[in-house]
């Protein structure tokens, strides 16, 4: 992983098999895919609207671990896998021109619909890759804000609202204060002189 970045990056593993049109599936299957969280993960029709590749892992009641890795260098996406227990890596996806911005952080979750699988995260290992850039490398990875990948059109993300500092909270918090007192003290006034004219009709 590129020295400073956090990827976001979803790995479904799904199960099952299914034909779609002319081409046909055989689960369970690794799909990689980039999103920043605005893009919902097609279920229907297993990710394939915001899939970058995939591949094929057999990988149910294997009596050893397997193992999986993400390796993302200088816009490169290779990921690999050992399902066989040769402790030998086989390759799964590679796709160059992948652009993803700074500050995302990694995440585990699943989901397996109607099906009844197991799927066990036993393990994490992360390692901080130190890769040397130029100035013009370095400033075209800071530019970029929301993820992409070139020569491929993915659905349209929406930019994340960035959160709000401290100042900002305390003066939106400062200001609905003020501006609701002032609506009880209007209110207060228009009350009383609505009784006032009250009693001179009465009267």
């Amino acid at each position: 992983m590129d020295k400073g970045r956090r990827i976001c990056m979803g790995m479904a593993w799904q199960s099952g098999t299914q034909r779609i049109g002319c081409s046909q599936r055989v689960f369970p299957y690794i799909s990689a895919m980039v999103n920043n969280g605005s893009l919902s993960y097609d279920h229907e029709r297993d990710g394939r609207p915001t899939e970058l590749g995939g591949c094929t892992a057999i990988v149910r009641n294997l009596h050893y671990d397997t193992f999986l890795v993400i390796r993302y260098v200088k816009r490169h996406l290779t990921i690999m896998m050992d399902i066989d227990g040769k402790h030998e890596w086989r390759d799964c996806i590679e796709v160059p021109g992948v652009r993803l911005p700074r500050g995302y952080y990694f995440g585990t979750s699943s989901i397996t619909g109607d099906l009844s699988d197991n799927h066990d995260v036993i393990s994490l290992k992360l390692f901080e890759l130190t890769v040397e850039r130029t100035p013009e490398e370095e400033k075209m990875h800071r530019d970029v804000f929301l993820p992409s990948v070139d020569n491929m059109k993915l659905p349209e993300m929406t930019t994340p609202l960035p959160p709000l500092s401290g100042l900002a909270l305390f003066l939106i918090v400062f200001f609905s204060l003020v501006f609701s007192v002032f609506a009880i003290v209007i209110g207060i006034i228009l009350y009383n002189k609505w009784q006032e004219q009250s009693r001179k009709r009465f009267y």
